[in-house]
C-alpha cells in the first residue's frame, strides 16, 4: 500500500453498522450464490457468515439477501436490487474517502520512513533501551 488507505463502517444503529467485511460477504454470496460458499472464501465459518448476514437483513425493511432454504435442488443465497444498491453506495463512498484520505495526507505521506507500519514500533523501541521484553520482569 503506496498511499494512505481508510477503512470506512457506517453505523446506522448501535446495533447496525456496515463495513469492509459485510460487504465483502455480500459480494461472495453475489459472486457465489451461496452463503457457505462465500464464507468459506473470506476464511470464515458458515455461523459467522449467517450470524453477519443476518444483522445485515435485519437492520434494514428491505431484505438485503434472499435465501432459500436447501433441499431437492439445494439451497442458495441471491442479493435483492436493494442488497446490489447497499454494496455499490458503500464502494462508491469508499472511493470517494480513499480519494480524499490521499488528498489529505499527501504532505504527511512523504515523512514515513520506508517499510514504517507502526505495528510493534513501542515493543522494539522499547527494547533497544532497556534490552529487554517490555512485558517480562527481570
Amino acid at each position: 500500500m503506496n498511499k494512505p488507505h481508510a477503512r470506512v463502517r457506517i453505523d446506522f444503529s448501535e446495533t447496525c453498522s456496515l463495513g469492509p467485511g459485510k460487504i465483502a460477504l455480500l459480494e461472495g454470496i453475489e459472486r457465489t450464490g451461496s452463503l457457505s460458499a462465500a464464507a468459506r472464501s473470506l476464511g470464515m465459518s458458515y455461523r459467522r457468515g449467517w450470524l453477519l448476514l443476518h444483522s445485515v437483513n435485519d437492520a434494514f425493511a428491505e431484505p438485503v439477501v434472499a435465501l432459500s432454504a436447501g433441499g431437492k435442488d439445494g439451497g442458495g443465497a441471491r442479493l435483492t436490487e436493494f442488497g446490489r444498491r447497499l454494496i455499490t453506495t458503500y464502494r462508491d463512498l469508499e472511493s470517494a474517502v480513499d480519494a480524499l484520505t490521499a488528498k489529505a495526507f499527501a504532505s504527511l505521506s512523504a515523512k514515513r520512513t520506508a517499510g514504517a507500519g507502526g505495528v510493534g514500533t513501542r515493543r522494539s523501541v522499547s527494547r533497544s533501551l532497556t534490552g529487554a521484553h517490555p512485558k517480562r520482569r527481570r
